[in-house]
C-alpha cells in the first residue's frame, strides 16, 4: 500500500461513510445476513483504526438508520446483539487508541442496558483527542433536522431566542454533530447512487464518492484512493 504520496497538508478532516452491502456480500457467500453485518462491524473497527493512524480526525459511519426498524425482526434483533457485543470493543478502542466515539441518533428508543452502555461509552471516551468516530445509529436526516426545527421553535417560544436569531450556524449547533467541521468527503460503498437520508443538512459542500464494492470488502487501501481523489477534487464551495 503506497501512502507517501498523499498530500499530507490536503487531508479530508471528516471522512462520512454509509456501509452499505453488508446483506448483499453475505447473500453471494450463502451466508446469513447476520454475518454479512458482523464482517462489517469488523470492517468498522478496522478502518478507524487505520484512519486514526492517518491522522484522519472525524469519522462519521451510518450504522443503522430510521427507517431500517422496517426490516425483519430477526435482523433488528441481531444488529442490536452486534451493537451490544461492539460496545465493549469501542469502549478498548478509546482507551488504547485515544479514539473519542460518539452516537448521532435517537437512542432513547434502545433497551435501557443498551442505552446505559452506549452513554458511558461516549462519556469515557469524550476527552480523548485523536479521531473522533461518529456512530449514526437510529439515525435519519429529515429527523434530525426536525428536531433542530422543534428546539429552536420552543426556544422562540421561551423568548430565549428571537426569530431573526436563526441563522445556519444556530441550525448547525441544534444538530447532533454541532461543533464538528462538516464532512469533506462522503463514501458510498456498495453500487448504490443515492445518500439515502444521510447527513442531509451537512452534505451541502461535501464531495461524494461512490464505489462498486461492499462494505465489508472494503479496504485501507480502497480509502487511501478515496483520499487521493478528494485531493484531485477542485473544491469551489460554490465560488469560481
Amino acid at each position: 500500500m503506497i501512502i507517501n504520496d498523499i498530500d499530507k497538508s490536503n487531508m479530508p478532516k471528516h471522512i462520512a461513510i454509509i456501509m452499505d452491502g453488508n446483506r448483499r456480500w453475505a447473500k453471494e457467500k450463502g451466508l446469513d445476513p447476520k454475518l454479512g453485518h458482523k464482517a462489517g462491524a469488523e470492517n468498522l473497527e478496522k478502518l478507524a483504526y487505520f484512519a486514526n493512524d492517518l491522522g484522519i480526525k472525524y469519522l462519521t459511519v451510518y450504522a443503522f438508520s430510521t427507517e431500517n426498524w422496517k426490516r425483519t425482526e430477526d435482523e433488528v434483533g441481531a444488529l442490536m446483539l452486534l451493537l451490544k457485543s461492539y460496545v465493549d470493543k469501542f469502549l478498548k478502542m478509546a482507551s488504547t487508541k485515544n479514539i473519542r466515539i460518539r452516537v448521532l441518533g435517537d437512542i432513547e428508543k434502545l433497551d435501557k442496558d443498551l442505552k446505559s452502555n452506549i452513554e458511558k461509552l461516549v462519556e469515557e471516551s469524550n476527552k480523548n483527542d485523536g479521531l473522533t468516530l461518529n456512530i449514526a445509529f437510529n439515525y435519519g436526516g429529515r429527523d434530525e433536522i426536525t428536531k433542530a426545527v422543534k428546539k429552536i421553535s420552543q426556544n422562540v417560544k421561551e423568548n430565549k431566542i428571537k426569530v431573526e436569531d436563526i441563522n445556519e450556524e444556530l441550525v448547525s449547533n441544534n444538530l447532533y454533530t454541532r461543533g464538528e467541521p462538516e464532512p469533506d468527503l462522503l463514501i458510498r460503498p456498495g453500487g448504490e447512487l443515492r445518500i439515502s437520508n444521510f447527513l442531509l443538512w451537512q452534505l451541502a459542500y461535501t464531495e461524494f464518492l461512490f464505489i462498486d464494492k461492499y462494505w465489508p470488502d472494503f479496504s485501507e487501501e480502497d480509502l487511501i484512493n478515496a483520499i487521493k481523489t478528494f485531493q484531485n477534487r477542485n473544491r469551489k464551495f460554490g465560488g469560481k
